[in-house]
């Protein structure tokens, strides 16, 4: 055990915020998932729970394995998982397997494991962009490379995502836009690009809306229920996670003792944010809030620490991509944004999904790792007379 701990190395407290996220999605999964086990399971509970268990173990071990990869590594997988990203996203759009009128997952034939293709191109659009604008430092003026090497991916893969997932396409869309504006891109260039998305997003909507295809209406339907002021026009799961939030309280019920997971369609997943207020009270809420705040925190250090372009901007796109998807599922729990079907990372229950937000973390703290032995071997070349006269 000292051993491993000796072997792993990055940012401690990024560490310390996944095994405690961790700890806090086998409390809330366990409890959430009681309804679902008296369903399915005939009251066994604990069987969520050992699942849960097992996929965050193997997450862990995931995280690891990719902190122990050199983080120049992924700027030569970027392209390759790019490229494969596309075909998927297509593949998953016609073929997948479809879930409210919407097709985001792909069903592997022989282990018969289900993932979304959406998550591999979250994952590899970041660290293709991270290649890019470390690359194209010089000339980010140029209009057309702009365009064509960096806007144009982003563009593509939020057009194949939107179809099944419009507020994925929108988180990601954001996620660049910030990026590309910490990345010195061109203001101008930022708002034609906004300009496009929009346009796109919009004709998107309205041709899948008059045409009865896809799911415009459901997204429709959502955006006027939570603009209505009308109680009646409340949808029956953010009804639900209200007063899961009121009974919280400040303090509130205590583990185990949500009564809303009865009656919320998901508690274990879109609206567990909800479910952990009611049980762990406001002062849960919030220090829920604070652990992804100080993760993102702790990856703008790295940022501004890591003296390569592609680690710094590969650190800060995965980590605030996967911060903003937590305060969008949060939003939605609260009633601040219209319902969507963002989980929240790490805590939500799940399968490929926790472990392709694992591999994100794991290449944040590979560049943690860097840029901590880099500090390491300056120290040692200052504090050594013989290496400092040598030079």
């Amino acid at each position: 055990m000292e051993q491993l701990l000796n072997k792993t190395k990055g940012d401690k407290v990024i560490w310390s915020v996944v095994i405690l996220l961790s700890l806090v999605s086998l409390l809330a999964v366990y409890s959430s998932t009681s309804s679902l086990a008296y369903r399915l399971q005939k009251g066994h509970a604990e069987i969520y729970l050992i699942k849960q268990l097992g996929v965050l173990a193997a997450g862990i071990i995931i995280v690891y394995l990719c902190h122990k990869i050199n983080y120049m590594y992924y700027s030569k997988f970027a392209l390759i998982l790019f490229i494969i990203s596309i075909p998927l996203l297509i593949y998953t759009l016609f073929f997948g397997a479809e879930f409210n009128h919407g097709s985001r997952w792909i069903k592997l034939p022989i282990v018969q494991l289900t993932f979304q293709s959406s998550d591999l191109a979250k994952l590899a659009l970041f660290m293709f962009l991270a290649r890019q604008l470390s690359r194209m430092r010089n000339d980010l003026d140029n209009t057309k490379k702009v365009w064509i090497n960096i806007f144009l991916p982003v563009i593509v893969i939020c057009a194949l995502i939107a179809p099944a997932n419009l507020s994925t396409a929108l988180m990601v869309a954001m996620s660049s836009a910030m990026l590309f504006f910490i990345g010195n891109v061109r203001m101008k260039h930022l708002l034609i690009l906004a300009g496009s998305v929009f346009i796109l997003m919009g004709s998107l909507v309205a041709i899948s809306y008059y045409l009865k295809v896809g799911r415009a209406v459901t997204w429709v339907n959502r955006v006027q229920h939570f603009s209505s002021e009308e109680k009646s026009e409340v949808p029956y799961q953010v009804y639900h996670s209200k007063i899961a939030i009121a009974k919280g309280g400040i303090l509130g019920k205590g583990p185990g003792n949500s009564n809303q997971r009865n009656f919320l369609p998901h508690p274990y997943s879109d609206f567990i944010y909800s479910i952990i207020i009611e049980e762990y009270g406001l002062l849960g809420g919030i220090a829920l809030i604070f652990l992804y705040l100080l993760f993102l925190y702790r990856s703008v250090l790295i940022f501004r620490r890591c003296p390569y372009a592609f680690g710094a901007f590969l650190a800060l796109g995965l980590s605030f991509s996967l911060v903003f998807q937590a305060f969008l599922n949060m939003g939605v729990n609260v009633n601040l944004l219209p319902v969507t079907g963002l989980t929240l990372p790490l805590v939500s229950m799940g399968g490929s999904s926790i472990w392709f937000t694992c591999i994100a973390i794991g290449t944040i703290l590979s560049v943690s790792r860097f840029v901590e032995e880099e500090k390491n071997n300056i120290h040692k070349i200052d504090t050594n007379p013989e290496i400092s006269e040598t030079e």
